[in-house]
């Protein structure tokens, strides 16, 4: 069932638990409109077979339905709906919604043996079917926006709300610039302000008030006034205030978008405007990772209750360092409680605290980018010169690594520098110091305004780049991009002997759409390229519908099968074709069959995903042309190359948001490494959810060379669900 608000993803969930369900001979039902269903009986708890889940993961919503329910609330209706589920032998429940019905669904279980004893003197059921059915066993899964639940690091739905945010921002930035206006933009999140926090830091935006940091100043709306001068006196063309829907002052006083927008009218004749996005936050297709991670959940909860422990405690599956984990459910929700009323309690900083390190990292780390200007230089601290450059080829959110650097390293006192055009910039000492405002448009852009290309430095190169680190002084390199500044790293670590000016602290970033880098799970412009081909194949599929017609998609990533793989799971790829698989004859025959037997027993479309070099000989071209000649008359075929699509447009706010974590800690290192004066050659990453660092002298153990990418890949595990759902039938 599905609970509460709807949350975009909740139906992949829906379609993968009934997927894995069946595909191990478990019956399935769905109680329509939540927990109303469930009471209603009747046609309203549906019997669900493999087509009652078809063409469902990308719509948005949810079909089963939700409603609220205010008679399961009492005993008398969680009798009445312990009896409907007794009639129908279902005694495990999978729960998808909100703090709200999680904790009636414990109670539920709780109340289950007592129910089952009430029903028996009322003889509304049998003593048989009690003791077939002693316990309830209840799994939940978090569908909310808000990203308010403890224990899970990303609720379902709130990636999705947020790329609805960025978008509706993101459009707003262009017109506020136009005009040199101020927009206030109101957006959900209840008592939790991730949303707004996340959405003004991916923004750009110069103020945000959230429930868990009320601003500290008594007369706070002279402190947002003064910060819009002061900004406007830097030389910004627009402002842009995010107010969360549970902001309140340091009294619990609320404030709402409208107040924002009067005060500013009314002490600074701002032009002001108020934009309240409402339910278009809950709308629409789900993202990627909404996709992905409703997938693997739903997969997750079917298997812990097919558990057969004995006394299982209700559970919440959750992501927790980008790992699938079971977290006891009423301690999740006790401790998600309790940062509701450290605030009612004017408790900031506990509240701060239980939201997690991140919450607050990012709270840091949005004070400093929002600021007018760097904070005043310590006289007594010594002055860096930082070079940021990019290399390799273009990653969307790249722009918003080079600013978060430059802001904070110049926050820091230091002077950042950039190079333009890459290793062909450094060798030809194409550099030039970058200042606050310098960067301030590059938040959303995507592309790249240092430029980024191939080139790998050979021969001389090496002198004339460590005669231009001298020339300019500099003591600290950061290199966002993919392989090709991975490998340059190693060469400048490898020929310190040689050149003495390489004796500095190096760090890589991961930037690229292939997410074929070592030492991290994810690479800044990989969650862009993976929605820009969803979105793509989204609309292949419904072309494909209408003509009974097999599709074959190439996406990127050369050898590696990163986009193919996550790409194929959020889509319902019925086969993907990966280099690190291998692909033989044997196979494409096996599956132009399987697609033979499955459009005669009524299927409409299918689809394969393909990674670009998955077979130097078996290509897009021969793939379809097989199809389509033992297809017959049974279904035709259709190519599409999606190409250079998938490295454009504007970076997701997923992409925005990594990109922002790893350039906060590549600077800390750097300045820590110079300031010591070590000097580390590393690659940054995400590992499990935490921020990693892999000596770049590792990289020839880590890294096959031949392929370009990491001899272990954490995504590969997925194959077996990607199997699983493409299936057409149990």
């Amino acid at each position: 069932m599905t609970s509460g608000g709807d949350a975009p993803g909740m139906n992949a969930a829906v379609r993968a638990i009934v997927k894995t369900a069946l595909s191990i001979g478990i019956d399935v039902y769905a109680f329509y409109q939540g927990y109303q269903g469930m009471l209603d009986g009747g046609d309203a708890i549906k019997k669900m077979d493999w087509g009652s889940v078809g063409g469902i993961l990308h719509k948005g919503g949810t079909i089963i339905g939700s409603a609220r329910c205010m008679e399961f609330r009492e005993r008398t209706g969680r009798l009445k709906a312990a009896a409907n589920l007794i009639e129908r032998q279902i005694d495990n429940l999978v729960v998808i919604g909100g703090d709200g019905s999680l904790t009636g669904a414990n109670l539920f279980s709780e109340e289950w043996p007592s129910l089952l004893e009430e029903l028996l003197k009322k003889k509304k059921i049998n003593k048989k079917q009690a003791l077939k059915h002693p316990k309830l066993n209840i799994v939940g899964l978090v569908g909310s926006i808000d990203n308010d639940l403890s224990g899970t690091d990303m609720t379902i739905g709130a990636d999705t709300a947020l790329r609805r945010i960025a978008e509706a921002l993101d459009a707003l930035s262009s017109t506020a610039a136009s005009h040199q206006r101020t927009f206030v933009v109101e957006v959900m999140g209840r008592n939790c302000g991730y949303l707004a926090l996340m959405s003004a830091l991916s923004s750009g935006a110069d103020y945000v008030l959230i429930p868990e940091r009320p601003p500290e100043a008594d007369d706070w709306t002279q402190e947002l006034c003064d910060k819009i001068k002061a900004n406007k006196k830097a030389g910004k063309k627009k402002s842009l205030i995010i107010v969360a829907e549970g902001a309140r002052d340091k009294e619990g006083i609320p404030i709402s978008g409208f107040q924002v927008v009067e005060e500013l009218k009314k002490r600074i004749d701002e032009d002001a405007r108020l934009t309240i996005l409402g339910h278009v936050q809950r709308g629409g297709s789900p993202t990627a990772f909404d996709r992905y991670a409703s997938t693997v959940l739903g997969y997750a909860a079917v298997q812990h209750l097919i558990d057969e422990e004995e006394d299982k405690e209700s559970m919440i599956i959750g992501l927790q360092k980008n790992r699938v984990k079971a977290i006891p459910l009423m301690e999740s929700i006790k401790k998600t409680q309790s940062i509701v009323d450290f605030i009612s309690s004017k408790n900031f900083d506990k509240a701060i605290e239980l939201r997690g390190g991140s919450f607050k990292d990012s709270l840091d780390i949005f004070n400093t980018l929002s600021s007018a200007t760097p904070k005043p230089k310590e006289k007594s601290s010594e002055t860096l010169n930082i070079l940021v450059m990019n290399a390799g080829t273009l990653a969307p959110g790249m722009n918003i690594t080079a600013r978060t650097a430059v802001r904070l390293g110049m926050d820091k006192g230091h002077r950042v520098l950039g190079v333009r055009n890459a290793f062909k910039g450094l060798i030809n000492n194409d550099i030039e110091e970058l200042g606050w405002m310098d960067v301030e448009e590059w938040t959303v852009l995507g592309g790249s305004e240092l430029g980024t290309n191939r080139k790998m430095p050979i021969n001389r190169d090496f002198y004339e780049i460590a005669k231009n680190l001298e020339s300019n002084n500099i003591h600290a390199l950061l290199i966002i991009g993919g392989m090709v500044g991975y490998e340059a790293a190693f060469l400048l670590n490898e020929k310190r002997n040689e050149f003495p000016a390489f004796e500095i602290p190096i760090v890589c970033l991961p930037a690229t759409i292939n997410n074929n880098l070592p030492g991290t799970d994810f690479s800044v412009g990989t969650d862009t390229a993976l929605n820009s081909i969803i979105e793509a194949v989204d609309k292949i599929k419904e072309s494909a519908v209408a003509n009974k017609r097999v599709f074959v998609v190439e996406v990127m990533g050369r050898y590696c099968g990163y986009l193919a793989m996550m790409s194929g799971l959020a889509t319902g790829a019925e086969r993907v074709y990966l280099h690190e698989n291998g692909l033989t004859l044997q196979d494409l025959q096996d599956d132009v069959n399987m697609f033979k037997r499955a459009f005669n027993e009524g299927k409409r479309m299918g689809l394969v995903l393909k990674s670009e070099y998955a077979n130097k000989i078996y290509t897009t071209p021969f793939i379809s042309a097989l199809f389509e000649e033992d297809g017959g008359d049974i279904f035709d075929v259709r190519q599409s190359i999606l190409g250079h699509v998938q490295q454009g447009g504007n970076p997701s706010p997923y992409d925005r948001a990594i990109a922002i974590k790893l350039a906060a800690k590549s600077i800390d290192f750097l300045v820590e490494k110079a300031t010591k004066g070590e000097h580390n050659a590393v690659n940054i990453g995400l590992h499990g959810g935490q921020i990693e660092y892999q000596n770049i002298e590792d990289l020839k153990r880590s890294v096959d060379l031949e392929h370009i990418r990491p001899r272990e890949q954490w995504w590969t595990k997925l194959e077996e669900l990607v199997n699983l759902f493409g299936r057409s039938s149990a």
